[in-house]
């Protein structure tokens, strides 16, 4: 079966090595030396002042509106996975949906100004399939009304925007390094920031508010990360340079083989450069992708109508965004991973044009 991505695998006793140092210690969470290399190799190769290792990237969504003292109403898009929305719902705020850009999937900051009200605090958006949003556009605004920034940048780990990190943006970039990632530690997510007060104060957040032996700094949630999940990401981290070259020969060869059909791909602008995370095609229609979809898996390939639904349809969620609704419909997401061989790939081309 050839699923919408796999986890890549380090060499097995290279991790089983650093197991034998956890199991020698006898230390494995509470912020052990593992976690510790971590967010320093990490730091080192986003280029950042400060970043928190935590459990998932939802509980770093959360942890960044708890930081920034977020209440009311935070503008974010409609496009996007759902912890981006129901992070906002679970903290007691409220979303705002501000439709999409048509062409580049993320939320387009002309939509961000029309949706500014007294009761705005913040504005949450998704560099979706790891795309950089219009982030000096978004900043602007943000400045202009005196709104915090928050990316959900879970999809961004090697994305870049003018030759640098595009985690440098906002108050606040969350990652998710869950498997389905193209840099993962099975479970975990991060929080950086430029401000490492925001993220001094997130690092007591992460863990119960403890200030140190008896000690206490504000009201806390267990959001630690293991040293298992740590050391899976110190190894990981080394073939990452490796899993990024060869997404992008995947994911040119897809755009080469399927270039003059009556398809539709994911714009990246000028001085962005994305992580090849994901392989999107947009269908003129519902039902040419739907056809698609049953082919595809009559072959025993599982591609991923993604995001579907577009989170202002949701039952707890509401507004209206039908740019997004357009393109949720109609968007399917090919199979990309480290491993896939060209071969399944022509298949899944082969199978697209026969649909088509």
């Amino acid at each position: 079966m050839i699923l919408i991505t796999k986890p890549f695998f380090p060499p097995f006793d290279e991790y089983e090595e650093l197991l034998k140092k956890i199991w020698t210690s006898g230390w494995i969470t509470n912020n052990g030396p593992f976690v510790l290399k971590l967010e320093k190799s990490l730091k080192k190769y986003l280029d950042v002042p400060s970043l928190l290792f935590v459990g998932n990237g939802t509980i770093a969504l959360q942890i960044a509106i708890k930081t920034l003292n977020l209440e009311k109403e935070i503008i974010t898009t409609p496009f996007s996975y759902v912890a981006t929305s129901s992070s906002i719902f679970w903290e007691n705020c409220t979303p705002v949906f501000a439709d999409i850009d048509k062409s580049t999937f993320n939320i387009d900051p002309k939509k961000i100004e029309e949706k500014i009200t007294p009761n705005t605090t913040a504005i949450l958006a998704t560099h979706v399939f790891g795309n950089p949003c219009d982030v000096e556009v978004i900043q602007k605004i943000a400045s202009e009304n005196e709104l915090k920034v928050i990316y959900d940048a879970a999809h961004c780990f090697g994305s870049k925007y003018k030759g640098e990190s595009i985690f440098k943006w906002g108050d606040i970039s969350t990652a998710s390094f869950h498997a389905t990632k193209i840099f993962h530690t099975v479970e975990g997510g991060a929080l950086v920031s430029q401000n490492p007060d925001i993220i001094k104060k997130a690092s007591y957040m992460r863990n119960f508010g403890h200030d140190g032996p008896g000690k206490f700094n504000g009201v806390g949630i267990n959001g630690k990360n293991s040293e298992l999940h740590a050391a899976m990401g110190i190894l990981n981290l080394k073939y990452i340079d490796e899993i990024l070259e060869k997404r992008k020969e995947q994911y040119f060869f897809y755009a080469n083989s399927l270039k003059g059909l009556d398809l539709h791909f994911q714009k990246v602008k000028d001085q962005c450069e994305t992580n090849f995370s994901y392989f999107p095609v947009l269908f003129d229609k519902e039902s040419l992708l739907l056809k698609v979809l049953e082919q595809l898996k009559k072959k025993d390939i599982v591609p991923r109508r993604y995001f579907y639904p577009s989170l202002n349809k949701l039952g707890y969620l509401n507004g209206e965004a039908k740019i997004s609704e357009d393109i949720s419909s109609r968007i399917l997401c090919l199979p990309l991973y480290h491993d896939l061989q060209i071969q399944d790939q022509e298949v899944i081309v082969r199978t697209i044009k026969n649909c088509l």
